[in-house]
């Protein structure tokens, strides 16, 4: 494993805890526990990918979570830069939470 390995690792832990700051409004759980976001990639000039959905396509927040998602990692120190895609395939369902997210939530 490389040093740039290693780098890539610790930055993609550090957005991973950047995201559990991130809430859905209406849901008291964050956003990467509630298993909206499908996927991170950092590649080795930093620059990160987020793959992500929303509880359903009309959410409330549809405009203002995925800017704060992009906003609050590209705070981060040594992140280049963010794209953020949208998806809604495959669509959110409560299978994607967490067990910490449904515990939290009274459906376990």
């Amino acid at each position: 494993m490389s040093a740039e390995e290693i780098n890539t690792e610790e930055l993609g832990e550090k957005i991973v805890k950047v995201l559990k700051t991130i809430y859905d409004p209406e849901i008291p759980v964050d956003i990467y526990e509630l298993g909206l976001i499908y996927d991170v990639f950092v590649n080795e000039d930093y620059d990160v990918k987020i793959l992500m959905t929303l509880t359903t396509p009309n959410c409330p927040v549809a405009e203002t979570l995925p800017k704060e998602v992009e906003e609050k990692v590209k705070s981060l120190n040594k992140v280049n830069d963010v794209e953020l895609e949208l998806t809604f395939d495959p669509p959110w369902t409560q299978d994607l939470m967490s067990e910490e997210a449904k515990l939290e939530l009274g459906m376990l």
